[in-house]
């Protein structure tokens, strides 16, 4: 893909900024000593991914969960997910981490032992990594962390420590990239406050801290899409338009954003919902573009070609059939780890009650971070929440603890919101069919 390209780029030229993660950028170029193109990096995070899966499966046969095993081996060779890890993409990489670190955790704990020191530090370290892989994935490693430490065990506790942790890589992540990576500071952060700042700015009469001349060439651009930020920085859109404040600095367009949140909380909270809904693919068109994982590679002039294996395009037509059904929806398994957190607290005290709580936890911050920070509707942000809560459901499967009044009120909130999706897609006209085509469409 685009980033693909982009970041192996950097490893050729050395010239890194944190754009997109330095940390991947820096391992690439350690391995690119073994091999050229996207080989190492493709191999590193396919095994991880399957050592983190083999190792939970293991567990649940080794402690007589043949049902729950044989199902997180159907979650492990979903199309969808194995389609995106055939891309060497900082999501992927973060996805592959995560498994790796929970499933040696879990080959310990599902079987009433102890992680020893080495294997618990090896899962610190790809924690660690898949951290400073994506600039949101504190959201979800954080909590997962949070909830695998036995200390504390209030709901306070470890919602104070989990803000406290969040605050410090927050401050901590840029210094890491720049000085550790050395890594050149690109203004990435400036696109949120930017998306944010122009969705207030065409709602109102004074779209200050645009001007009224560049409000009327947003609007009149179709500029602000729900979809993404992209015509924002796009030359052929909105690029010359917003590169006023592009030079200002991150923490001024964060003020501004602030005070125009708080004069125009509604507009605010409007706009975060119709994105929030778009990320989540639940109230859309048909065909939304960026779900299915890429067939053929981004032309570049690096050497990356699209494989020559038969079966990719294929596979990867499967992988896009199954992201067009609700299993490639994020609001539905948003919806069901909320449903779950229930019986996950209920048994907490057990080996996979606990594990599921801490899968569950992930998932769902990282989910409700969208709510604020989030400026494309890519499903692959979404493939650790989407995965983490299919696992966290396999884990509490074998006894799950439901009333009659719980399976009912579960069962209809997901028919609800299945049933919202289709009748919505089945209404609106199709998306557009390209990048090129959303950028210019009627803003929505």
């Amino acid at each position: 893909m685009y980033d693909t390209v982009s970041q192996y780029d950097q490893v050729l030229s050395n010239d890194v900024t944190d754009w997109h993660p330095p940390v991947m950028v820096r391992l690439w170029q350690v391995l690119h000593r073994l091999a050229s193109g996207t080989e190492p990096m493709f191999v590193l995070q396919v095994a991880l991914y399957a050592v983190g899966f083999a190792l939970i499966v293991a567990a649940l046969v080794r402690s007589g969960r043949w049902r729950s095993a044989i199902a997180a081996a159907v979650l492990a060779l979903s199309p969808l997910l194995i389609g995106w890890h055939m891309v060497v993409l900082k999501d992927a990489q973060m996805l592959a981490a995560l498994f790796a670190a929970v499933g040696i955790v879990a080959h310990f704990r599902l079987g009433g032992r102890r992680v020893p020191i080495l294997l618990a530090a090896a899962a610190t370290l790809l924690i660690a990594y898949a951290t400073l892989v994506r600039a949101n994935a504190l959201f979800a490693t954080v909590p997962l962390v949070i909830f695998l430490l036995p200390r504390p065990q209030g709901l306070i506790g470890r919602a104070a420590l989990g803000l406290a942790a969040m605050a410090i890589l927050i401050a901590a992540t840029p210094i890491i990239d720049q000085r550790l990576f050395r890594a050149e500071p690109s203004g990435v952060a400036k696109s949120q406050p930017l998306f944010d700042l122009a969705a207030i700015a065409v709602r109102t009469p004074n779209p200050w801290p645009f001007t009224r001349t560049e409000r009327a060439q947003i609007a009149r651009r179709h500029c602000v899409k729900a979809f993404f930020w992209d015509p924002l920085g796009e030359p052929s859109a909105c690029e010359p338009v917003t590169e006023r404040l592009d030079d200002a600095s991150e923490r001024l367009l964060y003020l501004d954003l602030m005070r125009a949140a708080a004069a125009h909380p509604l507009l605010y909270a409007e706009h975060r919902l119709r994105h929030w809904n778009s990320t989540e693919r639940w109230l859309v068109q048909p065909n939304l573009p960026e779900a299915a994982p890429p067939d053929e590679a981004e032309d570049n002039d690096l050497g990356l070609r699209t494989p020559s294996n038969p079966l990719m395009p294929a596979w990867q037509s499967v992988a896009a059939a199954e992201a067009g059904t609700p299993l490639g929806w994020p609001i539905v398994w948003t919806v069901i780890g909320l449903l779950f957190v229930p019986a996950a607290w209920r048994r907490r005290i057990e080996p996979a009650g606990s594990l599921a709580l801490a899968l569950l936890a992930s998932a769902l911050t990282l989910e409700a971070s969208f709510l604020v920070i989030s400026i494309a509707s890519d499903l692959r942000y979404h493939l650790w929440p989407m995965t983490a809560s299919a696992l966290a459901l396999i884990l509490l499967a074998d006894d799950l603890r439901l009333g009659r009044t719980e399976r009912i009120a579960g069962a209809t909130a997901v028919a609800l919101v299945i049933a919202g999706g289709l009748v919505t897609r089945a209404t609106l006209p199709p998306a557009p069919d390209s990048y090129e085509a959303m950028i210019a469409a009627p803003s929505g």
